[in-house]
C-alpha cells in the first residue's frame, strides 16, 4: 500500500534547480522501468536448480514488494516476509528447525496499544475515537483520568513558554504543538550542566494532549495506536515501568470544546471544563510479527553431518514512513549527493555547504512522470538480496547431485534492524548446539556495489569483513575460492579498519554475524556498501545489479561448498575480545 504526498515541499527552497544528470533515462521512466531497464513490477517465475539472474528477480520482487509493507519486525510485514521464506523451504524440502518442528524461531514480541473501546468524555459530551482523540500507547497503561480539570499548558517542546509543574499536577494539559521541525517531549528539557535525563513537568498531570490531530490523514491516525511490536523480555532485577500521564493527540474542534472557547485564542493557563477518561490498554502477545525462520540441509558424510556451516541474512527491514515521499525526487537528490562522494573518490561525509549545494528540478521529473509517491521501504537489497540469495542457494544445493559434507545451517533473523536481536536471540538459544557451528557466513545487502553506488564500486567489486578475525584458515578459503570463480572479485577489506566516513565506522559490529562471533564462531560478512538508497523508499527491486549479484551469491554458494567438505573445521585463533 502506497501513500502520496509532495515531497518536494518538505525540501528547504535552497534544493530546487537544476538537476545533476539524473534525468537521462527518460525513456526508460516513461515505460516505468528503471535506469537500468528493470520494471517496477515483475511477474513470477518457476524457479530452477542453478543461480540465475531470472531466480533472484523472481524471488526478490516477491520479498521486497509494497505487500510486504517493509517488513518491520514486530508488524505484519515481517510475518508476511517469513512465512514466504517458510513456504520456499517446505517447498525445497529443507528441513525445519525452528521451534516444535516448525521453521520458526519465535521471539517473545508483544504490541501495546489501546482498544477503540476507549472513551473520553468532557462533562458529560463523549468524543469520538480517532475523530476526535486519539492515545499513544507507552509500557503500561496510563494513570486514570476522572473529573480532571483541563488547563492550556503552552507550546510542546518549548518549556519557556508553558505553565509550571505545579500547574500541571493533576489536571488534564493540552498544549499547541511544536513548531515544524522542533523536537522533544512535551514537557521535556535538558537538566544539569552536562545535560543529563528529560525532565518532563508534566510528569504529575493526569493526561497531555496535542493540538495537532485535525493535521493527520486517517491512516496517520490511526498509525499513532498501531506501534510496531517490541521484546517483552525485561531484564533481571529491573525495575516494572511505572504509570505516568496518558498522552493523547486531539484536533481543534476538540480542544475547542474541552475550553468552551476558541482554541486557537488560548493562553497559557487558562483553564477549562473538567475531563474523564476510560482508556481500554492491552499487551497483545505477537510472536509471529518477530521470528527467526530456520532450515537445515543435512550433510552426505554421517561422520561431519552432526556439525553446521551456518549462512545467515535478516528477514527484516524498516517499515514505512508516516509522512510519504515523492519517489523520484528522492532519488534524483540521494543520487546527486552520492555522486559528489563517488567524484572525491572518499568514503566521506558531505559539508553542510556540498549538500544545500544539490539541486533538484522536479518540474523536469514531472515531465518524465507524474509524481510517484511513496511511503514504503521496500529493502530490496537490505536486506532482501541476502535473504533471496540464501533461498537460491537452499535450491542450489537441495537440487544438487552430491550436498556438502556437513550439514548446512540456514537462519534468516529477523530484528537486524533493531540491533541485532534475532541473531542475539538464536546464540543465546541455539536450536542447533552452539559448538557445533563451524563458521557463519553472514550475508547483508549484496545486490549493488556498481561504480555508481559507492565510491571504489564496480563490476568486480564485493566487500567482505572480518573473515581473518577469528580464523586465517576461513579468511584463506574466502581468497582461494574467489580465485576460482569464473570472474575473480576484487576483494574490498576496507572495512575492517576505521574509515573516513563514520556511516561506515563500526560495520564489524552492525550486522548478526556480530552475535556468532562473540561466541567465538569464525565469520565473514559480504557486503556490497551503503548506497543512495540505504533505508530509503527508493530501495526497490529495479534498481538492484541482478547479473553482478548473481555472481556473488554463486560465489557464496560454492564458499559454503568448500568449508562444508573440508576434512577439519576451521581453526580458531582465540576468543574475540
Amino acid at each position: 500500500m502506497r501513500c502520496w504526498t509532495s515531497w518536494a515541499a518538505r525540501l528547504a527552497p535552497g534544493l530546487f534547480g537544476l538537476l545533476l544528470g539524473t534525468l537521462g533515462a527518460a525513456a526508460q521512466a516513461t515505460r516505468q522501468t528503471s535506469e537500468y531497464g528493470y520494471p517496477l513490477k515483475l511477474a513470477p517465475r518457476p524457479t530452477t536448480a542453478a543461480i540465475t539472474v531470472a531466480d533472484l528477480q523472481t524471488r526478490l520482487y516477491i520479498f521486497a514488494d509494497d505487500s510486504m509493507m517493509g517488513r518491520q519486525t514486530g508488524r505484519e510485514g515481517n510475518m508476511k516476509g517469513t512465512a514466504y521464506i517458510a513456504r520456499e523451504l517446505a517447498r525445497l524440502g529443507i528441513e525445519p528447525a525452528g521451534d516444535n518442528g516448525t521453521y520458526f524461531q519465535a521471539l517473545p514480541y508483544v504490541v501495546r496499544r489501546f482498544t477503540a473501546n476507549s472513551t473520553l468524555t468532557v462533562e458529560g459530551r463523549r468524543l469520538r475515537w480517532l475523530e476526535d482523540f486519539v492515545a499513544t500507547p507507552a509500557a503500561v497503561a496510563p494513570r486514570p483520568i476522572a473529573n480532571a480539570q483541563v488547563i492550556f499548558g503552552g507550546t510542546a517542546g518549548d518549556t519557556t513558554r508553558q505553565i509550571t509543574s505545579e500547574q500541571a499536577a493533576g489536571r488534564f494539559v493540552v498544549l499547541a504543538p511544536a513548531p515544524p521541525g522542533q523536537r522533544g517531549a512535551p514537557g521535556g528539557a535538558r537538566g544539569g550542566r552536562g545535560g543529563g535525563p528529560p525532565v518532563n513537568r508534566f510528569a504529575d498531570a493526569a493526561a497531555v494532549a496535542i493540538i495537532d490531530l485535525h493535521t493527520l490523514s486517517p491512516s496517520a491516525r490511526a498509525l499513532i495506536n498501531n506501534p510496531a511490536g517490541v521484546l517483552n523480555n525485561p531484564q533481571p532485577n529491573a525495575p516494572a515501568p511505572q504509570p505516568g500521564p496518558a498522552n493523547l493527540r486531539i484536533t481543534l474542534d476538540a480542544a475547542t470544546g474541552l475550553f468552551g472557547r476558541d482554541a486557537m485564542l488560548l493562553t497559557r493557563g487558562v483553564t477549562g471544563r473538567t475531563v474523564t477518561a476510560s482508556l481500554d490498554f492491552v499487551t497483545q502477545p505477537v510472536p509471529e510479527y518477530g521470528r527467526n525462520v530456520v532450515g537445515i540441509l543435512r550433510g552426505s558424510d554421517p561422520s561431519l553431518r552432526g556439525q553446521y556451516v551456518a549462512i545467515g541474512s535478516h528477514n527484516d527491514h524498516v517499515g514505512f514512513t508516516a509522512a510519504p515521499v515523492d519517489h523520484d525526487s528522492a532519488r534524483a537528490a540521494a543520487s546527486a549527493r552520492l555522486r559528489l562522494q563517488i567524484s572525491a573518490d572518499s568514503l566521506r561525509t558531505l559539508t553542510p555547504d556540498e549538500i544545500a549545494g544539490v539541486r533538484v528540478n522536479v518540474d523536469s521529473l514531472r515531465r518524465i512522470r507524474p509524481a510517484r509517491l511513496d511511503s514504503i521501504r521496500n529493502g530490496a537489497d537490505d536486506d532482501g538480496s541476502g535473504s533471496m540469495a540464501m533461498l537460491e542457494i537452499a535450491e542450489a544445493l537441495a537440487t544438487a547431485a552430491t550436498r556438502p559434507r556437513r550439514s548446512v545451517l540456514f537462519v534468516w533473523h529477523t530484528g537486524e534492524e533493531g540491533g541485532l536481536s534475532g541473531s542475539r536471540w538464536f546464540v543465546e538459544n541455539p536450536t542447533v548446539p552452539r559448538d557445533s557451528i563451524v563458521a557463519q557466513i553472514n550475508i547483508d545487502m549484496i545486490g549493488r556495489g556498481r561504480a555508481t553506488d559507492l565510491p571504489g564500486g564496480g563490476d568486480d567489486y564485493v566487500a567482505v569483513v572480518g573473515s581473518d578475525s577469528l580464523s586465517n584458515e576461513l579468511g584463506d578459503m574466502v581468497r582461494a575460492v574467489n580465485r576460482r570463480q569464473a570472474q575473480p572479485f576484487r576483494l574490498d577489506y576496507r572495512f575492517d579498519r576505521p574509515t573516513s566516513w563514520p556511516g561506515y565506522n563500526n560495520i564489524y559490529n552492525r550486522s548478526d554475524h556480530a552475535n556468532y562471533a562473540r561466541r567465538n564462531i569464525p565469520i565473514a560478512f559480504f557486503f556490497t556498501g551503503l548506497h543512495q538508497d540505504y533505508h530509503q523508499v527508493t530501495d526497490e527491486p529495479q534498481y538492484i545489479d541482478y547479473p553482478h549479484y548473481t555472481r556473488i551469491t554463486q560465489y557464496i554458494h560454492d564458499l559454503m561448498v568448500e568449508i562444508g567438505n573440508r576434512d577439519r573445521r576451521p581453526a580458531v585463533k582465540g576468543p574475540v575480545s
